[in-house]
């Protein structure tokens, strides 16, 4: 069996415990919140797997969504966003690792170290409080603006290596790590990794399967410990999940491209919107708390 076929099955592998895991876990639950998402959560979960599949990253647009129209708690957004989004991710690796070249030592090193990241990071995530979260999420996603600014920039303009060795094989690793902890805290992994990626002097097409392969390992480890912890919204998830498979077949194989600095420049005014919201409700729910007020559901 080829190293590319063995990385498949462990990715199957990995999202049937997953789906086990959230079937067996999510039962109560279901029970007692209903299962059936909502048709705006559907439309949330295929729009942004659609630009997901394009290489725009689904984290912060659907964070800005669910915080604006207040469908999530905001500090369970982090573990919505891991267990719905997880199984259009994991469509979305088996179609770019299957057509696009990359070393198979350096996609399973960064796989791997992303892995590691997330499941670390998903144990302490999932304990915050909503103040956490939500000032969590928002320094994160205004780290995020800056490097979709210069990914839209072309600032970052990569080079043609298909893998890395030796000392950038180690700082890929230890990028991927940071960046997969940091994950579970709601900042995709697609555009800083594609920087990263680039940087290294990778060809910026390695960075698809990289970035998508790594997401679909980590997101099944992480995920399930957001579900054993109740630290996520069940509906939402689901309209992810149910709303974001034609997204990501309708992106991959019918549309393909768009005009991409257009839509990196949309991401990054959506970024810097869901960053500016998170922390201005960080800060309010400071002074209620301070002031011993109740705070806002969302």
């Amino acid at each position: 069996m080829s190293a590319k076929a063995m990385l498949f099955v462990l990715l199957g592998i990995f999202y049937a415990i997953f789906l086990v895991g959230w079937v067996r876990m999510g039962r109560a639950q279901a029970a007692r919140d209903g299962a059936k998402p909502t048709p705006i959560g559907l439309l949330i979960g295929f729009v942004t797997n659609f630009f997901d599949t394009l290489g725009i990253g689904s984290f912060a647009p659907t964070t800005a969504a669910f915080h604006h129209l207040r469908m999530v708690d905001d500090r369970v957004i982090p573990g919505t966003l891991n267990v719905g989004h997880t199984l259009p991710t994991i469509i979305q690796a088996f179609i770019y690792i299957a057509i696009i070249q990359v070393d198979m030592t350096t996609l399973v090193a960064l796989i791997g170290a992303a892995v590691l990241g997330s499941w670390l990071g998903a144990g302490v995530v999932s304990g915050f409080s909503r103040v956490k979260v939500q000032a969590g999420m928002g320094a994160c996603l205004l780290v995020l603006s800056v490097v979709m600014l210069l990914r839209a920039l072309n600032v970052v303009q990569g080079g043609e290596a298909l893998g890395l060795t030796g000392p950038l094989l180690a700082i890929g690793v230890a990028g991927n790590f940071i960046l997969g902890a940091l994950m579970t805290l709601g900042l995709g992994l697609y555009a800083p990794c594609f920087v990263m990626i680039a940087l290294l002097g990778m060809s910026p097409s390695t960075a698809f399967p990289i970035m998508m392969g790594s997401c679909a390992f980590l997101m099944p480890i992480g995920s399930l410990r957001f579900v054993r912890s109740g630290a996520y919204n069940l509906k939402a998830a689901l309209g992810l999940a149910i709303g974001g498979v034609p997204g990501v077949l309708l992106a991959a194989y019918v549309v393909k491209s768009l005009p991409s600095r257009v839509i990196a420049w949309l991401v990054v005014f959506v970024v810097l919107y869901a960053s500016i919201t998170m922390l201005r409700a960080a800060a309010k729910e400071r002074v209620q708390v301070a002031k011993g007020a109740s705070p806002d559901i969302a």
